[in-house]
């Protein structure tokens, strides 16, 4: 009978800490479901309250710079992704409109850019080196989709400096990243 309580009890406590761990080695799951989309970010990191630009803006605590973002912008409700263009046509157009428009002193290279597929969705997943104004290298990966007449664009920022060491976890933001 002690080992029957004993064997319960370790299964119970065996299923609440399996509750306790976040999706991921190291994210946590943000969903919006009145926009449409969901990512997982790292586990350390805030969101801000934005009152204009974009949707949702998580950073970390401790390197504030690091940040993660969703912009939503209307197109026509018939476009498709495809329609805006290439992965490499988007990508241009995302750093010059969006990453490092005229007259803001920044520069985007667009280091690569690839189409996925992803329940019956086409994402653009983008790779940008980013020189600021004052000479601060930064690394962006950014993935965009169209639902519903509206292009989703979440994008993920670091240092140059710090790239190396976040490149896979923010590699598995950008891969989380999906819109209904």
């Amino acid at each position: 009978m002690l080992k029957k309580i004993l064997a319960l009890f370790l299964v119970a406590i065996a299923l609440t800490l399996t509750g306790c761990v976040s999706v991921g080695g190291g994210l946590q799951s943000f969903v919006d479901t009145t926009d449409g989309y969901e990512f997982l970010y790292p586990n350390g990191w805030l969101q801000v309250k934005v009152s204009d630009g974009p949707d949702v803006v998580f950073h970390d605590l401790v390197e504030a710079t690091e940040n993660v973002s969703v912009v939503i912008s209307p197109v026509a409700q018939e476009n498709t992704l495809t329609d805006l263009g290439t992965p490499t046509e988007v990508g241009y157009k995302l750093s010059k409109n969006a990453i490092a428009p005229k007259d803001s002193g920044r520069e985007a290279e667009l280091v690569n850019a690839k189409a996925r597929e992803y329940k019956t969705k086409t994402y653009y997943q983008l790779e940008y080196a980013v020189k600021l104004a004052d000479g601060r290298k930064r690394h962006n990966l950014a993935s965009v989709a169209v639902s519903r007449g509206q292009l989703f664009t979440i994008n993920i920022s670091t240092t140059e400096a710090r790239w190396q060491k976040v490149h896979d976890k923010f590699q598995q933001v950008i891969n989380s990243f999906s819109v209904y």
